[in-house]
């Protein structure tokens, strides 16, 4: 067997004790906490199906990639291995290049890709590709390397909120913000502070950390879409929903409908 497949063989080990619940499981309780990662996308796949056929097919591909995560995760916190880590950071990595290519606003996109986003994307693609290699080289560094990758999805989320003019939206926004920030602070105090933690008898801000940045991640995306959809599609009328009440929007699941669709036109912005 390769080492980079063995069990312990990561670099990173995280502050939640080894084999303490069971012995085929490295920290039970980080692998646990990624269910959320395997139940919410299949949801949204369900529950986007109108913006899927109305608007673009490809928001299906960030739900895809969000259980890759999830699986990823799952495999690194139960084996501690080196390839479970990679599969981790990388299926990360390629969810925020796949973000940024859908759904970078057009205005702010460089002349030569503001007519053509296939082209953008390609270069995303690229961009990717190459980071992915890289990121095998030094795998201590990866995460927070991936932590950066937030700063301009963070950037780009804010300067969107100012623009919208519907409460609903700049509210999800505000808690999805929330949730981005307190999630790094479980990543950050888990990392550097474990000591501290373990002392505590609560070594297990890194499951928070799972649980919250899931919460940010997918409803930072639900945004984007909301806010392509009402650059791109306008004459819809994009709207704001949750599951399974849309009087729930403290604790529903947000997904986007059209209150008004129309069948699905090519436009001179090839998407």
């Amino acid at each position: 067997m390769l080492r980079e497949f063995e069990r312990g063989s990561s670099p990173v080990d995280w502050c939640e004790s080894n084999y303490d619940i069971t012995i085929f499981i490295a920290e039970f309780y980080n692998t646990i906490s990624n269910v959320l990662f395997f139940v919410v996308p299949p949801l949204l796949v369900y529950l986007f199906r109108q913006y899927t056929r109305q608007v673009h097919w490809d928001v299906n591909i960030i739900w895809g990639l969000l259980v890759i995560v999830g699986a990823g995760s799952v495999y690194f916190h139960a084996t501690l291995s080196l390839v479970g880590q990679l599969i981790d950071e990388l299926a990360i990595l390629w969810v925020v290049m796949a973000a940024f290519a859908m759904w970078t606003p057009r205005r702010l996109l460089p002349l030569a890709f503001q007519n053509n986003r296939n082209i953008f994307k390609a270069m995303v693609i690229l961009f990717a590709t190459v980071s992915s290699g890289l990121a095998c080289i030094a795998p201590f560094v990866n995460a927070f390397l991936l932590m950066l990758f937030g700063i301009p999805a963070f950037v780009l989320l804010c300067l969107e909120l100012g623009r919208c003019h519907s409460k609903r939206v700049v509210n999800l926004g505000i808690r999805c913000i929330l949730m981005w920030v307190l999630s790094i602070t479980c990543w950050l105090n888990d990392r550097l502070f474990c000591e501290i933690w373990s002392r505590m008898k609560f070594p297990y801000l890194h499951c928070g950390w799972h649980i919250m940045i899931f919460i940010a991640s997918y409803t930072a995306c639900v945004l984007f879409a909301y806010f392509h959809a009402m650059v791109e599609t306008p004459e819809q009328l994009p709207m704001l929903t949750y599951w399974p009440r849309d009087s729930w929007d403290t604790i529903g699941v947000p997904y986007i409908t059209l209150a008004s669709p129309t069948k699905k036109v090519f436009y001179k912005y090839i998407t």
